[in-house]
């Protein structure tokens, strides 16, 4: 399968090409709306992933004028935007699916793969269960090459269940998927029935009956194949190889371009040095030298920013320098250019060091069995820590470090001592999401494990791909749920340094390097944390800060100021503005999580006690 991307941000687009390379796709790249239009045109392309804020010719209008010319190959739409006026623009324009950004690699390529199966090339995909065959476009099902005749609903059934085979459905599920449009559904007991006519005609001719399994209290699912879990773990440890060789190559793309504003920097203190004193030439260079010092640290180039902190604090007065400050000057441009020369091998592996190749996964539980069935399903996913609760009761004190924790709810710990371990870990900074392992179902506990703080309730005749599918979900949202943030600052490098941190994280995010379209900006994107920059032109952080301030609407809006000034000098200031907190750059990563997390969990608690 043949795909362009047709996207201007180029570590995204290098990133998605590599993923789709590992899966056996043919990758194109295009830049730019002209360049992606002349090769969508010029070349037979199976599928078209398209970003709609592109230079020289936007992606609606590209997608537009392809179903104009008749081009029929599917279209997934990339973009930020997503409001519901700009999906209907975007599907209305011709596009066959709208992904809106950040997005999750895994559903990205879950939608490419849908996708691909409706275009004209591809015939409906048999649907597999073992030896066990189903083809949509004929409606014949197999086992061993053996016809099976099947009724029109068991039909239904068979493909409800392949079609969704990490899923549980109880009866009225099955009934509202099946036949939700008729006036007269049919009674629970009659899925049964169909479940139990569907299993006997397998087995008839050498399946297993249970291949439709009943989870008791919950409804059915389709028996997981056990080479289906090498396969998934495979996939997943193979997504974090490429994901984690991106942010290298992402540092190699910074350090390309710092060189070129380094020499640009370079050029500017020089016609100084030369005595050509110009407010613009000062101004210009003075700007670039700030842009650095964040910069640079936030990337790992600890020296660099000093030297770069140095260079910014000599463009402190406006007044002309004298020859000796000049000299100094342009020798310390020269040190910071021969910095950032040096072998990066030892900075790219700090970077990824500081960046855990798996989620880690803690399991308090008694049970031997249960920790090793978890560890098992978990091969390739996440790491598995295992602590007996029999050792916490002696020592109180859990050390382990963990993004997600189960807790065996049915230990000789007891269940309150538990429930306190699911608050303890819900407290912390960040938060450490708890579930609950256990084999009630009373209505009570959960209302307990819910007081406490747990994220998830799971019961144990549950199978552990199902488990460890809801570990992953929970784990999406580790650091922050669901929050929006915008950031105003006019250096690029810190604004992308800022969005590698956070995108990853489930944070939606809005940058804006501008102050002028600040207001038009926080109106339509509405976010819970709002993060400035100190100095910028036009219009500086403090005064953003009042203008949100003096609003009744965003009055309570969380603010956190970005600053290369040590707090001590200038917070009182910014707290007399009307900032929440401080951050002094560079940015340090734990530093800016738990800050924006800290307020944002603030802000919610605010908007609950409005509403009381």
């Amino acid at each position: 399968m043949k795909i362009l991307i047709v996207e201007d941000d180029n570590s995204l687009a290098q990133a998605i090409a590599a993923v789709l390379t590992k899966l056996h796709y043919v990758v194109d790249i295009a830049s730019d709306g002209q360049d992606g239009w002349e090769l969508a045109i010029a070349c037979n392309y199976d599928l078209i992933l398209l970003d709609v804020l592109l230079p020289k010719f936007d992606g609606i209008s590209i997608c537009r004028q392809l179903r104009q010319e008749g081009y029929q190959m599917p279209i997934l739409l990339l973009t930020s935007l997503d409001t519901k006026s700009d999906k209907v623009i975007g599907l209305d324009a011709g596009a066959d699916d709208y992904v809106v950004k950040p997005f999750d690699f895994q559903e990205l390529t879950a939608r490419i793969r849908a996708l691909g199966r409706r275009g004209s090339s591809f015939l409906p995909p048999i649907l597999e269960w073992g030896s066990l065959h189903l083809d949509p476009s004929s409606c014949e099902v197999t086992y061993a090459n053996e016809v099976l005749h099947l009724t029109a609903k068991e039909f239904s059934i068979l493909k409800l269940f392949l079609r969704n085979s990490q899923r549980i459905f109880n009866r009225g599920a099955i009934i509202d998927n099946l036949w939700g449009a008729e006036k007269d559904p049919p009674e629970e007991d009659t899925i049964k029935s169909h479940i139990k006519s569907l299993r006997r005609k397998v087995k008839a001719a050498g399946g297993d009956y249970n291949f439709i399994e009943t989870v008791y209290g919950m409804g059915y699912r389709l028996k997981p194949l056990p080479e289906e879990k090498s396969t998934d773990s495979e996939s997943n440890s193979e997504l974090t190889k490429v994901l984690l060789a991106e942010i290298a190559l992402q540092q190699k793309a910074f350090k390309a371009k710092v060189g070129e504003r380094i020499a640009v920097l370079k050029q500017l203190t020089h016609a100084i040095c030369e005595g050509d004193f110009d407010k613009h030439i000062w101004q210009d260079a003075s700007q670039e030298a700030h842009k650095l010092v964040g910069s640079l640290g936030s990337f790992g180039f600890a020296r660099a920013s000093q030297i770069a902190e140095k260079i910014d604090n000599m463009f402190q007065d406006v007044a002309p320098i004298n020859q000796a400050q000049s000299l100094h000057l342009y020798k310390l441009v020269v040190d910071l250019q021969h910095e950032l020369e040096q072998p990066d091998i030892q900075t790219s592996n700090e970077l990824l060091s500081n960046k855990p190749t798996q989620d880690v996964l803690l399991v308090i539980s008694d049970s031997e069995q249960i920790a090793q069935q978890l560890v098992e399903a978990a091969t390739g996913v996440v790491a598995v820590n295992i602590v007996a609760t029999s050792s916490i009761a002696k020592s109180g004190v859990i050390s382990a470090n963990a993004d997600v924790v189960i807790i065996d709810l049915d230990s000789d710990y007891g269940i309150r001592d538990s429930l306190k371990l699911v608050t303890e870990f819900s407290n912390r900074t960040p938060p450490v999401p708890a579930l609950v392992f256990t084999n009630s179902n009373n209505f009570d506990d959960r209302i307990e494990v819910a007081r406490a703080g747990g994220r998830g309730f799971l019961h144990k005749s549950m199978s552990n791909e199902q488990i460890l599918h809801h570990v992953t979900k929970v784990l999406q949202t580790v650091h922050m749920p669901s929050a929006k943030v915008m950031i105003v600052n006019n250096d690029s490098n810190v604004l992308n340094t800022i969005k590698n941190l956070l995108e990853p994280r489930g944070i939606k995010l809005k940058t804006l390097q501008d102050p002028r379209q600040f207001w038009d900006t926080l109106t339509e994107f509405l976010p819970d944390v709002l993060i400035l920059g100190l100095k910028m032109p036009y219009i500086d952080g403090t005064e953003l800060c009042q203008v949100v301030r003096n609003d009744p609407y965003f009055c309570s809006l969380p603010i956190i100021f970005f600053t290369d000034i040590p707090q001590v000098d200038i917070s009182m200031q910014l707290f007399n503005k009307g900032a929440d907190d401080c951050i002094t750059e560079p940015i340090q990563e734990s530093e800016l999580l738990t800050c924006i997390f800290n307020r944002f969990r603030t802000n919610l608690y605010y908007q609950k006690f409005l509403t009381l």
